[in-house]
């Protein structure tokens, strides 16, 4: 069958199961929105008010779904401006496809207009990249890129057509073979003794801990999850990248570990004698000081990557593979064990903080957040921006399922979290969607209701109202003799409720406790059909406690700030 490049490209879309794109056109990809155009009873296309915007929807998309986003713009700045949103999906391994277009072949290298090296510019965060000058390369090219995206460690892939490559024509070859995600075989011929090891180590421990991270949603491997901390009689700790991969409201489960995770996971880490890290690179802000992490323990490493074995903590076992098939063949051998050490330490009250409210501000985030875990069960789909609202919502939400928190972890991407909401709303139209956004990264991507409104996506946009950059006034605060350089808005005048009528969004206020569950009912009710935004005032003063400040030891984190001192 003889087609354009254009018509390749969809249709190898349509072949690998990709039936929503995001994106936004431009010159060097109309030949691409054409065929979209025309097979648009196929395929949903999502017009987004910014390429950034549309490339944080194709992640969202895929982190909700488990299927690979894709995203596409045309070359120069459209392709530029998809490179943070490409690097968010990088650092936290997210199956994503990004489809640039370019100037034609001949005018490559000549400075033309528009003309950016985008495979040149992405290269250090991106999982393979590609430039297709042969347009009998293109269908191949595209069915790789969606199987290097979607197996092994997941990652996002680009692809760049020049322009007179999509108008081209070719015979199109039909693959029977759908590149789905490959299972990732053991490696190594001594991998069976590291097992066995594990296996022995496990049965031996008394204080076994187990750490899972964002491995273990990428693998699917929450029952197995759930049933290794039974058999071992482990207490359960995730990472931020992990919320969701172990059901909170699980008696075994005791809160987030890091910068800002439960005193009680520090207090586990700090007596256990056997770290059984899963589908985790032990990232810095776990860890603090590598040089007594989990000083009294083993460390057990699981992960699909070797490159992350004995990177940030020494590994006594370390066992490569894909996390569901390592954690099956666990289970197998692995006699059910009863630990006291682990109902002690349930048990324990360790004194995790409460925030509080003010006189002239009495709500508080863990007031708001903890009342949307009870109005939706814990069954809603969570996006955050990243600050002092990211942290809040890992703290206070109870996530009893995979897939229902949205964050950007490695990189810490301001502006994420709406157009991964919308994503992740596209992927899960059954599912309640939430975006927590502080003011600061609300102001980065407001740009993204039109989007919201246009084409009618029914989340809910919390925004975090403090008139400040929370977290970095935190750090100022307790590291920087309280010199606010720059982070207090009180200039800004923002009057949410008249900015969302502009859009079109219903919008509500909460400033004092009483507000809270009605307009949280009333919001949960308007995003059954349309998308509505709440605007939370709270002190500018309130901190996110625990805190373990960065590259020191985690054995004691602040519980406490003293406003005065």
């Amino acid at each position: 069958m003889l087609l354009s490049g254009s018509d390749i490209i969809v249709e190898c879309l349509l072949e690998q199961g990709a039936d929503t794109v995001f994106g936004y056109p431009g010159g060097a990809v109309l030949n691409i929105y054409d065929s979209l155009y025309k097979y648009s009873d196929k395929i949903r296309h999502i017009i987004t008010s910014h390429e950034q915007g549309a490339c944080h929807a194709a992640d969202g998309f895929a982190r909700a779904t488990g299927k690979t986003g894709v995203v596409i713009a045309t070359s120069g700045p459209g392709a530029t401006n998809l490179t943070t949103g490409i690097a968010t999906a990088y650092m936290d391994s997210i199956p994503l496809v990004a489809i640039t277009g370019n100037v034609s072949c001949n005018l490559l290298g000549l400075d033309s207009f528009q003309e950016v090296d985008i495979t040149g510019v992405t290269m250090p965060i991106t999982k393979h990249n590609f430039i297709v000058k042969d347009i009998h390369d293109l269908a191949d090219t595209l069915r790789l890129a969606f199987k290097i995206a979607g197996s092994g460690r997941k990652g996002p892939v680009l692809v760049d057509i020049p322009k007179d490559v999509t108008a081209a024509k070719c015979e199109f070859p039909k693959s029977e073979i759908l590149c789905i995600n490959a299972e990732c075989t053991y490696m190594g011929s001594d991998l069976s003794n590291n097992i066995n090891n594990a296996v022995e180590l496990i049965q031996s421990s008394e204080r076994p801990y187990i750490y899972a991270g964002g491995g273990v949603i990428s693998s699917n491997a929450e029952e197995e999850l759930k049933t290794l901390a039974e058999l071992c009689d482990a207490p359960v700790s995730c990472s931020l990248m992990g919320q969701g991969a172990y059901d909170q409201t699980d008696r075994r489960y005791i809160g987030m570990l890091g910068m800002h995770g439960t005193v009680k996971a520090v207090e586990a880490l700090n007596s256990c004698d056997l770290i059984i890290g899963i589908g985790t690179r032990f990232s810095d802000r776990v860890i603090g000081d590598p040089s007594v992490f989990g000083k009294n323990a083993k460390i057990i490493h699981i992960d699909i990557d070797p490159a992350e074995f004995n990177k940030n903590v020494e590994t006594y076992i370390a066992v490569p593979g894909d996390v569901k098939e390592v954690l099956k063949y666990l289970c197998e051998k692995i006699s059910q064990k009863k630990n006291a050490w682990t109902d002690e330490l349930i048990a324990k009250d360790c004194g995790e903080p409460v925030q509080h409210g003010t006189n002239e501000f009495p709500v508080t985030p863990q007031a708001v957040i903890e009342k949307l875990d009870e109005l939706t069960g814990g069954n809603a789909v969570i996006s955050t921006e990243v600050g002092q609202n990211q942290m809040w919502a890992a703290q206070y939400y109870r996530f009893k399922n995979p897939r229902s928190f949205i964050s950007s972890g490695g990189l810490g991407t301001m502006g994420f979290g709406l157009g991964a909401a919308i994503g992740a709303k596209i992927g899960c139209p059954d599912k309640t969607v939430v975006n927590i956004a502080g003011d600061g990264s609300f102001a980065m991507n407001l740009n993204e209701l039109i989007t919201a409104s246009a084409h009618n996506i029914p989340i809910i946009e919390i925004v975090i109202n403090n008139n400040v950059l929370g977290m970095v006034r935190q750090w100022q605060r307790l590291f920087y003799d309280k010199h606010f350089s720059q982070t207090t808005l009180d200039n800004r005048h923002i009057d949410y409720i008249k900015l969302g009528e502009s859009f079109g969004i219903k919008t509500f206020v909460i400033e004092k406790n009483e507000d809270i569950e009605s307009v949280l009912k009333q919001a949960l009710e308007i995003s059954k059909s349309a998308p509505c935004m709440i605007e939370v005032r709270i002190d500018r003063d309130l901190n996110v406690l625990p805190m373990i400040p960065a590259g020191t030891p985690v054995e004691n984190p602040i519980t406490e700030i003293d406003l005065e001192a």
